[in-house]
């Protein structure tokens, strides 16, 4: 079962820095995801979501390659390509992959101008680890799927002060 959480913060920067953070968990197997966007209310109050999965784009690639298969068998590649293309970020525009645009826009309208906001779909984690790397990276989680008491262990690693890294004077003393 897949669990959602939104963080966040007060930041316009810090959701996209700690979804790297995230990406980078994704990447050592700690957690595997299933979506992972950043709303940020600018401060005209305009909600821009920022996507990991670019579905106009990759419509319009695929389109673009039917389009051209299509295209040669009727001696007109070209114009398939074309049409193919259009067809395809059409398609992709109209997809919807993880978490409704509709669920993120509606939380991120409520928030202040120039804040963010981390929403993570995750299919399975290794909860220790996690929390390990995501620890004082500050943030308020706002909605989750987790039990109370995941939410509270959640809420204290991003809370706790990052320990302070070892200087090689420090190391050799």
């Amino acid at each position: 079962m897949s669990v959602l959480i939104v963080i966040g913060y007060e930041d316009p920067f810090k959701a996209e820095e700690v979804r790297l953070k995230v990406m980078k968990l994704q990447r050592d197997y700690l957690i595997d995801l299933e979506d992972a966007v950043v709303a940020v209310k600018e401060k005209n109050g305009k909600v821009k979501l920022n996507q990991i999965h670019h579905m106009t784009q990759a419509g319009a690639a695929s389109g673009g390659l039917w389009g051209a298969l299509i295209g040669m068998l009727f001696l007109n590649p070209l114009l398939g390509v074309v049409i193919g293309a259009g067809a395809g970020a059409l398609s992709g525009s109209l997809t919807d992959v993880g978490i409704n645009d509709d669920f993120m826009k509606e939380i991120a309208a409520t928030f202040q101008p120039g804040t963010s906001a981390l929403f993570v779909l995750a299919r399975s984690t290794t909860p220790d680890k996690v929390m390990e790397e995501l620890k004082g990276s500050g943030g308020k989680i706002l909605q989750t799927s987790l039990s109370k008491e995941g939410e509270d262990k959640l809420q204290a690693a991003l809370d706790a002060q990052p320990e302070p890294a070892q200087t090689e004077e420090a190391v050799a003393e």
